[in-house]
């Protein structure tokens, strides 16, 4: 037991369950496993894919199983959407078309894209530079605390890193501004899928950079990373859904109202997905709007009132009904 409580983020979810001999034998595998994986495999071979596993289980297969069944079943799906038909891919149309499917190819472009953006860094740095990668991959496990710590560290310099270059970068006049309306803000409201659909260049820009680089400038362990990714793409997943259930509605119910009131405001304001940033710097929307509209169970004419009442932005934006 000595031994294994030297094992430092094993001590720390030992504790709590010391009589549990299941748990410890559990353990004691993981702990077995991905000191095999590491020593086996060539570091930036177990990042790339720990990365593609985190992605793939928390944001791309429940994203895709999502949009197909907002596509193939809008009848069932319809009833848990905030706003109605108007939550569908297809909107209020019978069926689905080129759009809809043109959306989710180049958002699973993107998500692809940060993947392969990360290892080229990873490359370029360890096989070209001969420094260090910029994720921590070794046989010794983090501390509790530091998995805390990373994690917390990360999602706040996540929130600071998108909110300044999404209000600065994408929404003022920058060569990349015309991208980003002409592409994410064509959707009329959040789906499944959307939340990495953009410009290929504004997408680099607000979700891999953001994302990426809080953990590349602490040189995160590589578990850490992946908790802290799983969060972002859980977040990521059920913020763009456009469903009324959510996991927790204070935390992730909140950032998807944040996301739909951004679409819906013609990107006037909620540049981050905490809100935190927003706050601070007065750009938060939502609060008056939902002050003037009483709870109704008809999604669809709350988000009419709400598109009603946005202000109008000075730039041309695509809208589902001039696409078509």
């Amino acid at each position: 037991m000595g031994a294994l409580l030297s094992i430092p983020v094993l001590s720390y979810l030992l504790i709590p369950s010391m009589s549990s001999y299941g748990t410890s034998l559990n353990l004691i595998f993981f702990y077995l496993t991905w000191t095999t994986l590491v020593l086996s495999h060539g570091p930036l071979k177990v990042e790339l894919v720990g990365t593609t596993a985190v992605r793939l289980i928390f944001y791309f297969i429940p994203s895709v199983l999502f949009f197909l069944f907002d596509i193939l079943i809008p009848s069932a799906s319809v009833v848990l959407k905030v706003y109605g038909k108007d939550g569908l891919p297809q909107g209020k149309k019978k069926k689905y078309g080129s759009s809809e499917l043109k959306v989710a190819g180049w958002a699973i472009f993107n998500l692809i894209l940060g993947i392969a953006a990360q290892g080229l860094i990873e490359f370029v740095l360890t096989r070209v530079l001969g420094v260090k990668s910029r994720l921590k991959v070794t046989t010794k496990l983090p501390l509790p605390w530091d998995i805390i710590k990373g994690v917390g560290r990360a999602l706040i310099i996540r929130e600071i890193l998108q909110y300044l270059v999404h209000r600065y970068a994408l929404h003022s006049w920058t060569p990349f501004q015309q991208h980003h309306n002409d592409w994410y803000h064509s959707i009329h409201t959040p789906y499944p899928l959307t939340a990495h659909y953009d410009h290929p260049v504004a997408y680099l820009l607000w979700h891999f950079l953001p994302t990426f680089l809080p953990a590349a400038a602490f040189r995160c362990h590589l578990l850490t990373y992946m908790l802290y990714l799983s969060i972002v793409s859980l977040e990521e997943t059920f913020a763009h859904s456009g469903y009324k259930p959510m996991p927790t509605s204070f935390f992730i119910g909140g950032i998807a109202r944040r996301v739909d009131l951004h679409l819906l405001h013609g990107g006037h304001g909620n540049y981050a997905p905490l809100g935190i940033m927003d706050w601070l710097f007065g750009t938060s929307i939502g609060d008056e709007l939902e002050d003037d509209i009483p709870e109704q169970s008809n999604g669809e004419s709350i988000a009419e009132k709400l598109v009603e009442k946005k202000p109008r932005r000075s730039h041309r934006r695509k809208t589902r009904e001039n696409v078509h």
